[in-house]
């Protein structure tokens, strides 16, 4: 009787139909049994056509019983093919159609503002919406909104976003209290927002919005090895200081393949709510020739006033409380604006391009 050592160097001699290496090499030999009663052989078949596991198996049994002292039957036992690992790299969001990423160089630039009220006027424009805010460490998101509760659990572990006049939103600011920091190392931030984009209920959006934190860094990171961003704007606001880091923020969608959908001058000018006089108080048309310089679209000036500030901090965005008020249709104006170029971005996503640049 043969040891199963002995079986295995026997196998050897069987060829994987149509190439000259053995089942052995090929590591589909899993386990063999030899006793008085037969011997059995567990295979695990790389493929699916059954016609050419058959013949491994007959090729297998002949080998086998032609072994000196072999007795009894041969036994072929089939075992589960191991399971394809997880596609790797960027994978889109089920039943997510566009994303579209909010960001700015610097903090200060009214930049969760900015992205919480487009997604408002997203959504008076006919479009199913979703918030994401990924600014783990200043999560301001629930706040503009009037979201109080906590973050709920769905079945499977996974969780239900809050909804809020008419958006799907998720924030870290749904798991903590009002004055508890976020004092975390990058692979707890990677984790988090890997959570919010796998294992979040978005259910059928037709553009989910993700309020970046401020800069480049781990959540930056995180995306780009996630998903793939439909495409991305630039807030800033018109003084130099916030001008000289758009130039970054553009390189930076351009390192994670995202095309620039175009830049947006935040607090551009303020108007006297007494008398209606615009006043320029940081400066007028930075973001403008900065787009120019840079070669992206320009897509609009918010200008800077109180009602803005004051529906956020009420949790009523303006964009919601006040749909007629000037600040609110400018909002949609950028917002259709950003919605052509979304199209765009999607139909071109496909296509080879140079410069990640929509203009």
């Amino acid at each position: 009787m043969p040891a199963p050592q002995e079986v295995l160097e026997a196998l050897r001699s069987v060829k994987y139909p149509g190439y000259s290496r053995d089942i052995v090499s090929f590591g589909m030999v899993k386990d063999i049994q030899v006793s008085s009663s037969g011997t059995a052989v567990h295979l695990a078949p790389s493929t699916a056509d059954e016609e050419v596991v058959r013949q491994i198996e007959d090729a297998v049994r002949a080998a086998v019983a032609a072994m000196p002292g072999a007795a009894g039957p041969v036994t072929v036992v089939r075992e589960a093919a191991p399971q394809p690992q997880a596609r790797r790299g960027p994978q889109p969001i089920p039943g997510v159609e566009t994303i579209l990423a909010v960001a700015s160089g610097k903090g200060g630039v009214g930049k969760s503002t900015v992205a919480t009220n487009l997604a408002l006027a997203l959504g008076t424009l006919g479009q199913r919406v979703g918030l994401l805010d990924a600014d783990v460490y200043g999560p301001s998101v629930p706040l503009m909104l009037g979201i109080e509760e906590k973050a709920r659990p769905a079945e499977g572990s996974r969780l239900v976003p809050a909804e809020k006049h008419g958006l799907r939103v998720m924030s870290m600011g749904m798991f903590l209290g009002d004055r508890t920091p976020v004092i975390w190392r990058g692979p707890m931030v990677t984790k988090l927002i890997t959570e919010f984009l796998r294992n979040v209920v978005w259910g059928e959006l037709d553009t989910l919005v993700l309020d970046l934190p401020p800069g480049t860094g781990d959540v930056q990171l995180t995306l780009t090895q996630q998903v793939k961003l439909t495409g991305g704007v630039i807030v800033t606001t018109p003084q130099d200081v916030a001008l000289a880091d758009v130039r970054r923020g553009i390189a930076m969608f351009q390192q994670m393949k995202a095309p620039v959908l175009g830049l947006i001058e935040n607090m551009s000018y303020h108007v006297c709510p007494g008398c209606g006089a615009r006043a320029d108080i940081f400066a007028h048309g930075g973001g403008h020739r900065m787009a120019e310089e840079a070669g992206v679209p320009f897509l609009g000036e918010i200008p800077l006033v109180r009602a803005v500030r004051e529906a956020g901090d009420r949790g009523l965005p303006l964009v919601a409380a006040d749909p007629a008020h000037p600040a609110s249709r400018t909002f949609r104006e950028v917002a259709e604006r950003i919605l052509v170029r979304l199209a765009a971005a999607k139909e071109s996503a496909a296509e080879p391009r140079g410069l990640d640049v929509l203009t």
